[in-house]
């Protein structure tokens, strides 16, 4: 799995077993975060605006340096009798309002380096049937965390999911890292830790009005978001700011933690992953706005949810059962979704 937050490719090994009543059981065993080198977080981060050429380029790259980190992890940590990799890739492009969604690294050849089979390309159906491609996670929440009243991710995006009136609900609510750490960079700092430098800053009203007012938040589910709405709507709205660097983040993640509250139900208890969980002045600025109980987990759940749910999306895949929620995305309807390469 590799996010919008370009952390690094998250790798997990994982099993599950499913009783004949059809709960899910998971262990999660070695696992492991790859930094991205600079010059790959480069040009990740601006392929966006890549030609249609150059991205053919980057995909074909991209997908030899996957498969290498994959191999390499599986030999390092001499993993046996894998079913399958399931991979997520990398999302450059995120369009499904024009049927466009483009997750590098899931080309044929990907085979050749982890010489196993693979199951990847989850999205690429969804939007094809009308849908947003996007959140793909839930239905790993409700197989694998139904006891919680939502789940919350917060990586480069926070989305949640959660059921609602017997149908899985889930859908984006607003950008988190994919912005804050950008701000933190500019202060020599790869991320906000523990969201020291919010908690420093001071709120620009007006900014924080700014954001609170983009057009997204009025939308209803189902929507997701992407780096080009960010570009598009968020930054330019940093760039204008008068207010200083700390301030920014301060406000920013004031805004994260207003909007997310809005997202829940007084009191409700949320199963809370991802690298913004442990922003603990984020979590509380949360709790500030409404009272909630946000439950952080162990530090492996917390860094490799994701991972392990594109393992349970591959395993679904493998057994043909639904891995896609029409309720969640917006297509025509739930699916079997991904392309097995053997």
């Amino acid at each position: 799995m590799s996010g919008t937050s370009l952390d690094g490719i998250d790798l997990a090994e994982c099993s599950f077993e499913v009783s004949p009543s059809g709960t899910w059981n998971f262990q999660l065993g070695k696992s492991e975060t790859l930094p991205y080198p600079d010059e790959w977080k480069s040009r990740l981060k601006e392929a966006v605006h890549f030609s249609r050429g150059r991205l053919h380029s980057l995909n074909k790259e991209y997908t030899a340096y996957l498969g290498k980190c994959i191999h390499d992890f599986i030999v390092e940590n001499k993993l046996s009798g894998l079913d399958a990799v399931c991979s997520h890739g990398h999302t450059i492009l995120h369009q499904p309002h024009n049927g466009i969604t483009l997750q590098i690294g899931n080309l044929p050849e990907i085979v050749d380096y982890v010489q196993k089979q693979v199951v990847c390309d989850f999205r690429l159906q969804d939007v094809a049937l009308g849908g947003q491609g996007a959140p793909l996670v839930p239905i790993g929440d409700r197989l694998l965390f139904g006891n919680y009243d939502y789940c919350l991710n917060l990586g480069g995006f926070a989305n949640i999911s959660s059921e609602v009136e017997g149908q899985r609900i889930a859908y984006d609510v607003c950008p988190v890292n994919i912005v804050l750490n950008p701000l933190a960079e500019k202060l020599g700092l790869p991320y906000d830790e523990d969201g020291k430098l919010a908690a420093s800053g001071n709120l620009d009203q007006e900014l924080f009005q700014k954001l609170n007012d983009l057009p997204f938040y009025k939308m209803v589910p189902p929507k997701s978001l992407g780096l080009e709405w960010v570009q598009e709507h968020v930054f330019p709205l940093l760039r204008t700011s008068e207010a200083n660097v700390r301030d920014q983040i301060h406000t920013v993640t004031e805004h994260i933690a207003f909007q997310l509250s809005n997202a829940f139900a007084e009191g409700a208890t949320i199963l809370t992953t991802g690298g913004g969980a442990y922003n603990t002045y984020l979590l509380k600025r949360i709790q500030h706005y409404k009272k909630l109980n946000l439950v952080v987990p162990e530090t492996t759940l917390i860094e490799y949810k994701e991972a392990l749910v594109f393992g349970l999306l591959g395993v679904l895949r493998l057994r043909n059962e639904v891995n896609c929620l029409s309720s969640v995305t917006g297509a025509t309807k739930d699916h079997c979704s991904g392309i097995v390469y053997k």
